[in-house]
Order: C-alpha cells, then structure tokens, then sequence
C-alpha cells in the first residue's frame, strides 16, 4: 500500500523537470512538498535579505503551481533535523525526496546531519541529480561526456496531480524577520518564481541573445544582451537541463532557417551553450574539495595577501568608494540590482585582490550577499580564479581605465550610478582625479570631497603584488602544487574559464 512520501525543496523552486517530485507522485501516495525555512541559512554570512525575498516569491509561485494539480506547499520554519523529525513522527513516514545540492559549508554539514538522521530513523532518503555535477567523481577525465550524456536526457514533466498529505496542512511563506532576515535593500531585481525564469528564457532565445557574444562584456548591453538566467538557475526557477534542450531547439531552428535569421544568433547561441557547461565545471570543484570555500585551492599561496591593513580598504570598496569610477559604478550596481556582467565580476574581484591586496575570503562574502544569483560552487571558484590563488589559470589583472574606455565608452553605466559625476566630461570621466582643482570646482566634483580620491595608485599596487605572486607561482613548490591543483580541477578540453553568469 503507497504510504507518505516527502519531497523536499532546496535550490529547485518548480515542478517542471523536477524528478524527486515526479517520482513520488508517481508512486501513488500521498506527499508532503516540504521547503524548511531554515534560520542558520538565510541569516548566515554569504546570505542577503535579497536572496529571501527572491526566495519567497519563488515558493508563492511553486505553491500556485502545485494548487493546480490539487496540493500544497508546506513551509516550516527551523532547523532541517528537528523540522524532518517533528514530520516524521506526525506522519511516519518512510522515504524522504531530494536534488543533490552542491552547496556551502553550512548546508554541506547540514546534509551529513540530515543523512545521520534519515538511518537512524528508518527513512530511504533518495537524491537525484539536477546539474552536470558528478558526486563521488574520481578524476576529470571524461566529465565532458558524462555532462553531455545527462544533458541529453529527456528531462520528466510536471506531475498531473499532487496528492497532498491531508494531515499536514498548507502554510503561507513566513515573513524575514520570522527567520531573523531582515528588509530586503529598494532596488531593481528580477523577480522570483519559475514563470519569471521561463519568460526570461524565451525572451532570451527569442529575441534578447541575438548579439550575446559581445553583448556580456558590457554592463551597458549585458543587461539586455546577457540571458539573465543566473539567479534562476541558483536557486532551481528553472532546470539547467531544460535551458540546455531549449536552446538547443533554437540553435536547430537557426541552422535550418539561416538564411533568414540574423547571423549573429549562432555565435551567440555557442558561446551560451558553452558557458552552460562552464557553469557545471566550476561547481564540480567545490563539489570535489568543500574546502575551497575557506581556503587558497593552491596551498602555495598561502599567507601571499595576510597581514595588511584590511578594513579600511574592504569597506571602500564594498561601498563603491575607490576613487576609480568603473569599480565603483559596478558595486552601486550590484547593491541596487542584484547583478553584474561577467566580465564586470571578474574586474571587481581582480581590484580588491591585485590593487588593494584583499584575501579573496572577506571579499567573496560581501559578493555573495550582493549576488542575487549566489551560487556557491560557481562563486568561490570565480573568486579564486580572479584573485590568482589556483595557479592553474591565467593571471587576469584588469586595468579599471580601460575597462571603462571599452565597456561604457560613452559613460552611460558610470554616469547612472554616480550621480556625483555626472558633470565630468567624458574624457575625464574613466580618471576624473586628472581634472585640474579649479575645473573640479567649477564642475561640482571635487576629488576628495564630493568623489574619492583613489585608494590606490593602479600600476604600482598592481605590479608589487603580481611580483609577490609570481615568486611563489614560478618556485619550484609553485610548479608542483600547481601541477597537483590541475590534475584535481583542471579541464580536459582547454577552454578557457569565464565568469558563468551570462
């Protein structure tokens, strides 16, 4: 006889391709379509009062969807094991539904403990896969057939109808500060919910993507060019699989058609597909070695950025407030949005690392929480990988001038998230610390006073610790952790490594 079984929601807020809800249903019981608000998540560290609201709007959304195949969202508010267990003893059940999840310490832990639980309980807990993640991987070779293969697949469709547990009522989504979360920063984000991530996609696919390629590395066209999938995907609007066969369907639309589509969209489309794989790649490290989160992936770099004068240095930069108007535009940014092109993430993590000589750590924290998309297997990755700390990937020092001369040449982006320079001509707007003190005054943008001056000088601090850095990458010690780094986590094909939030 089917007894009562519980799916529980993580990062995987939908019912289309969601294969631990497909196959509970399918087993002719009744369910329990559990998401557990859980206080030490959201109140954590690399966690944001964004990321509930985004969170919330996606279970109302999830809720509507179950609704109309007859059940319910149930949210509980606690702890996973104390939540599972109260459950357990009010409806015995026997076999607890789940994605995998590769996630951050914290609910790395609060899986082991989960796990514990589930056996000395009776509990068949079932983990299904929803990424190109390989848990229990022993080496990289073949991971690109393997992410293919499971890309392939037919992913399921939403169930026809939910039996929902009829002893466990629905409950509405709790406040933030039930969860002690407080109110969520005015800004510009995307919504949450799994019809906002399928509108996004197809707007993307349809019309958006056209020029993707050149479009992502610039704040200005990225907003509209990027797909702006990334916070969907983090937190399972939508399935990675699903985005892969749609816009595999167009990429063969276009092909057969391409006489009369705009010969742009196959470059673009490519180029997607292929950060769709990356975004996979760089969660297998974290999954592979949870202790990238806390510490250098390459031991030699230990201690290379300890030691300095830190806070002063962090909080000018977490604030938009360097003095160099590219990185301080992209942090207003971030703060008010949520997101940032890619190639904007990777410039602001390189200034905190190579200028200001930050540990990779403390900054990664003050970006998870702006990051509305915070993916932790893809995040701390990124934040080694631009900071120099794998030793496995190309140096990358971004010059904040430049950038701003080829990404925002005509200084929209700046000029709309630093009102303080709006007077600035445009040939001093990438370096207005170079106008003279009496044009300053008469412009309203006195450097020091209505705009910092720069914390830094950008060559000098630049080339000191690119010097420091490669005495130990280049030492004998240097070349052999690195070698073992590659042999771990390097990829087997050759690409080369972007920032996956296109």
């Amino acid at each position: 006889m089917p007894g009562v079984d519980v799916v529980w929601f993580k990062r995987d807020l939908r019912i289309m391709d969601h294969e631990p809800l497909w196959e509970a249903c399918a087993r002719g019981g009744t369910v329990v379509a559990l998401f557990i608000a859980e206080p030490s998540v959201f109140t954590a560290d690399d966690a944001d009062p964004t990321h509930w609201a985004f969170v919330a709007q996606s279970l109302r959304a999830l809720d509507d969807a179950l609704a109309a195949r007859g059940g319910w969202l149930v949210v509980r508010v606690g702890e996973a094991v104390a939540v599972l267990s109260a459950l357990h003893a009010a409806t015995g059940f026997e076999r607890l539904w789940s994605h995998e999840e590769t996630g951050n310490g914290l609910t790395y832990a609060r899986d082991r403990a989960v796990k514990r639980w589930a056996r000395e309980a009776g509990v068949t807990w079932s983990e299904r896969t929803q990424t190109g993640v390989v848990r229990g991987l022993r080496d990289r070779d073949g991971w690109a057939r393997r992410w293919d293969a499971r890309m392939s697949e037919a992913g399921v469709p939403a169930p026809l109808r939910v039996r929902s547990h009829p002893d466990v009522p629905p409950t509405g989504i709790p406040e933030g500060a039930v969860l002690g979360v407080g109110d969520a920063r005015p800004g510009e984000r995307q919504a949450g919910g799994w019809e906002a991530a399928e509108r996004t996609l197809e707007s993307f696919l349809d019309v958006r993507g056209v020029n993707y390629r050149a479009d992502m590395a610039s704040p200005v066209t990225g907003w509209e060019g990027c797909s702006r999938l990334s916070p969907y995907l983090a937190w399972g609007c939508i399935s990675l699989r699903t985005v892969h066969h749609a816009t595999a369907r167009r990429q063969r639309s276009i092909a057969a058609h391409r006489r009369e589509i705009d010969p742009r969209w196959a470059a673009s489309l490519q180029s997607f597909q292929g950060r769709l794989r990356w975004h996979c790649h760089f969660m297998q490290k974290l999954e592979d070695e949870p202790g990238i989160e806390f510490e250098d992936m390459n031991p030699v770099f230990e201690g290379l950025r300890s030691g300095r004068s830190e806070a002063a240095a962090l909080s000018a930069w977490s604030r938009g407030e360097t003095g160099y108007p590219m990185v301080d535009a992209s942090m207003r940014c971030l703060a008010a949005t949520g997101w940032l092109n890619f190639r904007m993430r990777a410039m602001v993590v390189s200034f905190a690392a190579w200028d200001l000589g930050l540990h990779w750590r403390p900054v990664s924290l003050v970006l998870a929480r702006l990051f509305l998309d915070y993916e932790p297997g893809i995040h701390y990755s990124q934040c080694q990988m631009q900071s120099g700390t794998t030793g496995i990937n190309a140096t990358r020092i971004y010059s904040p001038t430049r950038q701003a001369l080829d990404n925002d040449p005509d200084g929209q982006f700046r000029r709309r998230w630093l009102p303080e320079l709006a007077a600035v001509p445009l040939s001093h707007l990438a370096e207005p610390w170079t106008l003279g003190p009496l044009d300053q005054r008469a412009l309203g943008c006195v450097i020091g006073e209505t705009y910092p001056e720069p914390v830094v000088d950008h060559l000098t601090a630049t080339r000191e610790m690119r010097r420091r850095w490669s005495e130990r990458r280049y030492s004998e010690v240097g070349r052999a952790s690195s070698q073992a780094v590659f042999e771990r986590h390097g990829s087997r094909r050759g690409a080369r490594g972007s920032w996956i939030k296109g």
